[in-house]
Protein backbone atom coordinates (compact mmCIF):
# COMPACT_ATOMS: atom_id res chain seq x y z
CA UNK A 1 0.00 0.00 0.00
CA UNK A 2 1.02 3.58 -0.60
CA UNK A 3 0.41 6.49 1.77
CA UNK A 4 1.17 10.19 1.39
CA UNK A 5 2.24 12.07 4.50
CA UNK A 6 1.21 15.59 3.49
CA UNK A 7 3.50 17.73 5.61
CA UNK A 8 7.08 18.99 5.67
CA UNK A 9 9.44 16.49 7.25
CA UNK A 10 12.39 17.43 9.40
CA UNK A 11 15.28 14.94 9.65
CA UNK A 12 13.81 13.69 12.92
CA UNK A 13 10.34 13.25 11.46
CA UNK A 14 11.73 11.51 8.38
CA UNK A 15 13.45 9.04 10.66
CA UNK A 16 10.21 8.51 12.59
CA UNK A 17 8.30 7.86 9.36
CA UNK A 18 10.88 5.32 8.23
CA UNK A 19 10.80 3.54 11.59
CA UNK A 20 7.01 3.53 11.80
CA UNK A 21 6.26 2.17 8.32
CA UNK A 22 6.04 -1.65 8.14
CA UNK A 23 7.38 -3.54 5.14
CA UNK A 24 3.96 -3.66 3.43
CA UNK A 25 3.53 0.14 3.52
CA UNK A 26 5.32 2.72 1.39
CA UNK A 27 5.06 6.24 2.84
CA UNK A 28 5.92 9.24 0.67
CA UNK A 29 6.37 12.58 2.43
CA UNK A 30 5.18 15.66 0.56
CA UNK A 31 5.63 19.24 1.73
CA UNK A 32 2.31 21.08 1.88
CA UNK A 33 3.75 23.78 -0.38
CA UNK A 34 4.69 21.31 -3.13
CA UNK A 35 1.46 20.90 -5.10
CA UNK A 36 3.30 19.56 -8.13
CA UNK A 37 4.70 16.62 -6.15
CA UNK A 38 1.38 16.03 -4.41
CA UNK A 39 -0.52 15.67 -7.67
CA UNK A 40 2.18 13.33 -9.00
CA UNK A 41 1.77 11.10 -5.97
CA UNK A 42 -2.03 11.13 -5.65
CA UNK A 43 -2.90 8.75 -8.55
CA UNK A 44 -1.11 5.84 -6.81
CA UNK A 45 -2.09 6.68 -3.23
CA UNK A 46 -4.28 4.35 -1.18
CA UNK A 47 -4.16 6.57 1.91
CA UNK A 48 -3.67 10.27 2.58
CA UNK A 49 -2.21 11.19 5.95
CA UNK A 50 -3.57 14.72 6.15
CA UNK A 51 -2.33 17.48 8.45
CA UNK A 52 -3.47 21.04 7.67
CA UNK A 53 -3.49 22.02 4.00
CA UNK A 54 -7.08 21.46 2.83
CA UNK A 55 -7.94 18.10 1.30
CA UNK A 56 -10.26 19.63 -1.28
CA UNK A 57 -12.51 17.90 -3.80
CA UNK A 58 -9.77 18.50 -6.38
CA UNK A 59 -7.22 16.70 -4.21
CA UNK A 60 -9.58 13.82 -3.48
CA UNK A 61 -10.60 13.40 -7.12
CA UNK A 62 -6.94 13.25 -8.19
CA UNK A 63 -6.58 10.03 -6.17
CA UNK A 64 -8.75 7.34 -7.83
CA UNK A 65 -7.39 4.58 -5.56
CA UNK A 66 -7.84 6.54 -2.32
CA UNK A 67 -9.55 4.55 0.44
CA UNK A 68 -8.71 6.49 3.61
CA UNK A 69 -8.02 10.09 4.63
CA UNK A 70 -6.35 9.89 8.01
CA UNK A 71 -6.29 13.23 9.83
CA UNK A 72 -3.10 13.70 11.84
CA UNK A 73 -4.86 15.48 14.71
CA UNK A 74 -8.49 16.09 15.54
CA UNK A 75 -10.17 18.86 13.51
CA UNK A 76 -11.53 17.71 10.15
CA UNK A 77 -12.76 21.10 8.92
CA UNK A 78 -9.91 21.10 6.36
CA UNK A 79 -11.27 17.98 4.64
CA UNK A 80 -14.07 18.02 2.08
CA UNK A 81 -16.16 15.47 3.97
CA UNK A 82 -19.00 15.54 1.45
CA UNK A 83 -16.67 14.66 -1.41
CA UNK A 84 -15.00 11.94 0.61
CA UNK A 85 -18.36 10.45 1.50
CA UNK A 86 -19.53 10.60 -2.13
CA UNK A 87 -16.39 8.69 -3.11
CA UNK A 88 -16.90 6.23 -0.21
CA UNK A 89 -13.52 7.20 1.22
CA UNK A 90 -13.23 6.73 4.96
CA UNK A 91 -12.15 9.72 7.06
CA UNK A 92 -10.67 9.24 10.52
CA UNK A 93 -9.09 11.50 13.10
CA UNK A 94 -7.09 10.74 16.22
CA UNK A 95 -8.45 12.43 19.35
CA UNK A 96 -6.07 12.60 22.27
CA UNK A 97 -2.79 12.22 20.41
CA UNK A 98 -1.93 15.91 20.54
CA UNK A 99 -3.79 16.87 23.72
CA UNK A 100 -0.73 17.08 25.96
CA UNK A 101 1.19 19.21 23.47
CA UNK A 102 -1.71 21.59 22.89
CA UNK A 103 -2.40 21.92 26.61
CA UNK A 104 1.23 22.84 27.26
CA UNK A 105 1.31 25.27 24.33
CA UNK A 106 -1.90 26.89 25.56
CA UNK A 107 -0.36 27.44 28.97
CA UNK A 108 2.72 28.90 27.27
CA UNK A 109 0.56 31.36 25.30
CA UNK A 110 -1.26 32.39 28.48
CA UNK A 111 1.96 33.07 30.35
CA UNK A 112 3.60 34.84 27.41
CA UNK A 113 0.57 37.07 26.90
CA UNK A 114 0.23 37.91 30.60
CA UNK A 115 3.94 38.67 31.02
CA UNK A 116 4.30 40.56 27.69
CA UNK A 117 7.06 38.18 26.63
CA UNK A 118 7.13 39.37 23.01
CA UNK A 119 7.81 43.11 23.55
CA UNK A 120 10.13 42.45 26.51
CA UNK A 121 12.15 39.96 24.47
CA UNK A 122 12.41 42.43 21.59
CA UNK A 123 13.42 45.28 23.90
CA UNK A 124 16.09 43.20 25.59
CA UNK A 125 17.57 42.08 22.26
CA UNK A 126 17.63 45.72 21.10
CA UNK A 127 19.48 46.88 24.22
CA UNK A 128 16.43 48.59 25.71
CA UNK A 129 15.56 45.98 28.32
CA UNK A 130 16.70 48.09 31.28
CA UNK A 131 15.18 51.30 29.89
CA UNK A 132 11.56 50.23 29.46
CA UNK A 133 8.68 52.58 30.11
CA UNK A 134 7.70 51.91 33.72
CA UNK A 135 4.04 51.98 32.60
CA UNK A 136 4.69 48.69 30.79
CA UNK A 137 4.78 46.92 34.14
CA UNK A 138 1.19 47.94 34.81
CA UNK A 139 0.25 45.70 31.87
CA UNK A 140 1.59 42.39 33.19
CA UNK A 141 -0.11 39.88 35.44
CA UNK A 142 -0.11 36.42 36.99
CA UNK A 143 -2.37 33.43 36.45
CA UNK A 144 -2.83 33.12 40.22
CA UNK A 145 -6.03 34.77 41.33
CA UNK A 146 -7.46 34.92 37.81
CA UNK A 147 -10.66 33.28 36.58
CA UNK A 148 -9.91 31.23 33.48
CA UNK A 149 -12.83 30.32 31.21
CA UNK A 150 -12.43 27.26 29.03
CA UNK A 151 -14.79 27.18 26.04
CA UNK A 152 -15.02 23.46 25.40
CA UNK A 153 -14.13 20.77 27.92
CA UNK A 154 -12.51 17.98 25.93
CA UNK A 155 -9.15 16.29 26.30
CA UNK A 156 -7.03 19.45 26.06
CA UNK A 157 -9.12 21.45 28.53
CA UNK A 158 -9.15 18.55 30.99
CA UNK A 159 -5.35 18.42 30.95
CA UNK A 160 -5.05 22.17 31.26
CA UNK A 161 -7.48 22.65 34.15
CA UNK A 162 -5.40 20.94 36.89
CA UNK A 163 -2.31 22.94 35.91
CA UNK A 164 -4.25 26.21 36.06
CA UNK A 165 -5.75 25.26 39.40
CA UNK A 166 -2.31 24.36 40.76
CA UNK A 167 -1.08 27.82 39.75
CA UNK A 168 -3.88 29.41 41.74
CA UNK A 169 -6.49 30.11 39.07
CA UNK A 170 -10.21 29.54 39.40
CA UNK A 171 -11.42 27.58 36.36
CA UNK A 172 -14.88 27.70 34.79
CA UNK A 173 -16.01 26.08 31.56
CA UNK A 174 -18.78 25.92 29.01
CA UNK A 175 -19.68 22.85 27.00
CA UNK A 176 -22.78 21.47 25.32
CA UNK A 177 -23.88 20.35 28.77
CA UNK A 178 -22.39 20.17 32.28
CA UNK A 179 -19.99 17.25 32.75
CA UNK A 180 -20.65 15.08 35.78
CA UNK A 181 -16.93 14.36 36.25
CA UNK A 182 -15.71 17.94 35.72
CA UNK A 183 -13.58 19.52 38.42
CA UNK A 184 -14.16 23.01 36.98
CA UNK A 185 -17.41 24.96 37.36
CA UNK A 186 -19.91 25.03 34.47
CA UNK A 187 -21.25 28.32 33.11
CA UNK A 188 -23.52 29.50 30.33
CA UNK A 189 -21.43 31.16 27.61
CA UNK A 190 -22.55 34.77 28.27
CA UNK A 191 -21.75 34.37 31.97
CA UNK A 192 -18.37 32.82 31.25
CA UNK A 193 -17.45 35.66 28.88
CA UNK A 194 -18.34 38.31 31.47
CA UNK A 195 -16.67 36.54 34.40
CA UNK A 196 -13.34 35.35 32.98
CA UNK A 197 -10.01 37.18 33.08
CA UNK A 198 -8.60 34.70 30.56
CA UNK A 199 -10.64 32.85 27.95
CA UNK A 200 -9.22 29.86 26.11
CA UNK A 201 -10.86 28.09 23.16
CA UNK A 202 -10.97 24.28 23.03
CA UNK A 203 -13.59 23.17 20.52
CA UNK A 204 -13.79 22.21 16.84
CA UNK A 205 -14.80 24.55 14.05
CA UNK A 206 -18.19 23.48 12.74
CA UNK A 207 -21.17 25.21 11.20
CA UNK A 208 -22.45 25.87 14.71
CA UNK A 209 -19.21 27.17 16.22
CA UNK A 210 -17.76 29.16 13.32
CA UNK A 211 -17.59 32.84 14.27
CA UNK A 212 -18.96 32.18 17.75
CA UNK A 213 -16.70 34.87 19.22
CA UNK A 214 -18.02 37.68 17.06
CA UNK A 215 -17.94 41.39 17.86
CA UNK A 216 -20.90 41.08 20.23
CA UNK A 217 -19.33 38.16 22.13
CA UNK A 218 -15.98 39.93 22.39
CA UNK A 219 -17.78 43.00 23.75
CA UNK A 220 -19.23 40.84 26.55
CA UNK A 221 -15.75 39.87 27.71
CA UNK A 222 -14.40 41.40 30.87
CA UNK A 223 -12.48 44.64 30.20
CA UNK A 224 -8.76 43.87 30.17
CA UNK A 225 -9.30 40.15 29.55
CA UNK A 226 -6.92 37.91 27.59
CA UNK A 227 -8.02 35.62 24.74
CA UNK A 228 -6.15 32.41 23.89
CA UNK A 229 -6.92 30.42 20.74
CA UNK A 230 -5.11 27.19 19.96
CA UNK A 231 -8.19 25.54 18.44
CA UNK A 232 -9.29 27.00 15.08
CA UNK A 233 -9.03 30.53 13.71
CA UNK A 234 -12.54 30.50 12.29
CA UNK A 235 -14.03 30.46 15.78
CA UNK A 236 -13.19 34.15 16.18
CA UNK A 237 -14.11 37.25 14.17
CA UNK A 238 -10.53 38.31 13.52
CA UNK A 239 -11.33 41.90 12.52
CA UNK A 240 -13.34 42.40 15.71
CA UNK A 241 -10.50 40.87 17.74
CA UNK A 242 -7.98 43.29 16.21
CA UNK A 243 -10.27 46.19 17.10
CA UNK A 244 -10.68 45.02 20.69
CA UNK A 245 -6.91 44.59 21.10
CA UNK A 246 -6.17 47.95 19.51
CA UNK A 247 -8.59 50.00 21.56
CA UNK A 248 -7.57 48.29 24.80
CA UNK A 249 -10.83 46.53 25.63
CA UNK A 250 -8.84 43.30 25.60
CA UNK A 251 -5.38 43.38 27.18
CA UNK A 252 -3.75 40.68 25.10
CA UNK A 253 -4.16 37.56 23.01
CA UNK A 254 -2.18 34.39 22.40
CA UNK A 255 -2.90 32.81 19.02
CA UNK A 256 -1.74 29.66 17.27
CA UNK A 257 -4.52 29.65 14.63
CA UNK A 258 -5.92 32.20 12.21
CA UNK A 259 -8.84 32.86 9.89
CA UNK A 260 -6.50 32.34 6.92
CA UNK A 261 -3.45 30.12 7.07
CA UNK A 262 -0.63 30.80 6.44
CA UNK A 263 -1.29 34.22 7.93
CA UNK A 264 -0.99 37.03 5.37
CA UNK A 265 1.91 39.44 5.71
CA UNK A 266 -0.46 42.42 5.94
CA UNK A 267 -2.60 40.93 8.72
CA UNK A 268 -2.90 43.67 11.39
CA UNK A 269 -2.34 41.10 14.13
CA UNK A 270 1.32 41.08 13.12
CA UNK A 271 1.71 44.71 14.12
CA UNK A 272 0.30 44.41 17.65
CA UNK A 273 2.76 44.03 20.52
CA UNK A 274 0.08 42.71 22.86
CA UNK A 275 -0.36 39.55 20.80
CA UNK A 276 1.74 36.37 20.99
CA UNK A 277 1.70 34.44 17.71
CA UNK A 278 2.77 30.96 16.62
CA UNK A 279 2.19 29.26 13.23
CA UNK A 280 -0.37 26.52 14.08
CA UNK A 281 2.22 24.32 15.76
CA UNK A 282 0.74 23.92 19.25
CA UNK A 283 0.22 20.24 18.43
CA UNK A 284 3.65 19.65 16.90
CA UNK A 285 6.05 17.75 19.14
CA UNK A 286 8.02 14.54 18.56
CA UNK A 287 5.86 12.86 21.19
CA UNK A 288 2.66 13.84 19.37
CA UNK A 289 4.08 12.53 16.11
CA UNK A 290 5.01 9.18 17.67
CA UNK A 291 1.46 8.73 18.97
CA UNK A 292 -0.03 9.91 15.68
CA UNK A 293 2.03 7.67 13.43
CA UNK A 294 1.09 4.64 15.52
CA UNK A 295 -2.61 5.28 14.87
CA UNK A 296 -2.05 6.22 11.22
CA UNK A 297 -0.24 2.95 10.54
CA UNK A 298 -2.85 0.93 12.45
CA UNK A 299 -5.76 2.46 10.53
CA UNK A 300 -3.92 1.94 7.25
CA UNK A 301 -3.55 -1.73 8.17
CA UNK A 302 -7.22 -1.92 9.08
CA UNK A 303 -8.32 -0.41 5.76
CA UNK A 304 -6.08 -2.95 4.02
CA UNK A 305 -7.57 -5.85 5.99
CA UNK A 306 -11.20 -4.67 5.91
CA UNK A 307 -11.45 -4.15 9.67
CA UNK A 308 -13.31 -1.47 11.62
CA UNK A 309 -11.35 1.78 11.76
CA UNK A 310 -10.33 3.73 14.82
CA UNK A 311 -12.03 7.12 15.33
CA UNK A 312 -13.97 7.09 12.07
CA UNK A 313 -15.65 10.41 11.22
CA UNK A 314 -17.12 9.51 7.80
Amino acid sequence: MKAIFHYATSPGLAARLAAAAPAWLEVEACDEADDERLFRLLPDADVLWHVLKPATAEVIDAAPKLRLIQKIGVGVNTIDLDRAQAREIAVCNMPGTNSQAVAEATLMLMLAALRRAVPFDAATRAGRGWALDVADFDKVGEIAGKTVGLIGYGAVARRLEPALSALGARVVYVATRPKADASAEWRELPDLLAESDIISLHLPQTGETEGMLDAAALARMKPGAVLINGARGGLVDEAALVEALTDGRLAAAGLDVYAQEPIAGDNPLLGLDNVVLSPHIAWLTPETLDRSLEIAVENTRRIRDGEDLLHRVV
